[in-house]
């Protein structure tokens, strides 16, 4: 029997890329999957999918940098099936710009949604967890928590800032609570139609001409779920073989 089945998962920015295909892979393995994200009509899409090929899934509309949103659907899951078994803090937004271009609301953007966002859905999912006495953290990072480069330091301070606050949990609630950082490299999503900036959108369009399917990273997110209670796979980097950096 799959490990995954009858887990309940919590899925932020579940409306395409990393956040859709890890639903739908999860819901076919038999996980009750709680999706939320901004774009509603994108959500009902995925959920009817899921219906018909005989999944289980709940929507809501969600925007992260709104904490009571962010509370709601986890009271929807509870209301649901009873228990969340994994929170996936996967919202993320990636306008790239040189600092000197000074895109001030764009980086207001970004450490709204990629770090408050997740400290949300650490604030809403936490005091459950700890009550249940078991849970698992999944936070989306970025190869950008590990290195910076030109038009991307404030998109990789945000990373960065998930990377320690996910260590950060693990430390403090590790004995009970699984927690796991998955740092994609370059992956097919809508991430790069944020880019406002001319000189930023073409070196984004050169860097992902390698990438991989968001696929890849959802099987990287279910290897980390399907582990025994006893196992917390806590760091995960997964790229194209052709990214050397």
């Amino acid at each position: 029997m799959s490990a995954i089945k009858g887990k309940v998962v919590v899925i932020t920015g579940a409306s395409s890329g990393i956040g859709e295909a890890t639903a739908r892979l999860l819901a076919s393995h038999g996980a009750h999957v709680v999706i939320g994200a901004r774009r509603l009509e994108r959500l009902e899409a995925l959920a009817s999918a899921i219906h018909a090929e005989g999944g289980s899934a709940v929507h809501q509309r969600l925007d992260v940098t709104e904490m009571d949103q962010v509370q709601s659907i986890i009271e929807l899951a509870l209301s649901r099936f009873g228990r969340v078994d994994v929170i996936l803090n996967n919202a993320g937004v990636m306008p790239l710009s040189l600092l000197e271009a000074l895109k001030i609301d764009e980086w207001n953007r970004m450490i709204d949604v990629n770090i408050r966002g997740v400290l949300h859905g650490i604030a809403a999912g936490l005091p459950v967890m700890q009550k249940q006495g078991f849970g698992h953290f999944i936070n989306v990072a970025s190869i950008g928590a590990y290195a910076v480069s030109p038009t991307a330091a404030v998109y990789c301070a945000t990373k960065y800032a998930v990377r320690a606050i996910t260590e950060g949990l693990r430390q403090e609630v590790g004995r009970d609570i699984r927690v796991t950082l998955v740092s994609p490299g370059v992956t097919e999503s809508e991430l790069a139609e944020s880019i406002t900036d001319d000189e930023a959108r073409l070196l984004m369009k050169e860097y992902r001409r390698d990438a991989i399917p968001a696929s890849a990273i959802a099987r990287a997110i279910m290897y980390a779920m399907e582990q025994p209670a006893e196992v917390d796979v806590n760091e995960l980097v997964v790229r194209p073989t052709a990214q050397l950096a």
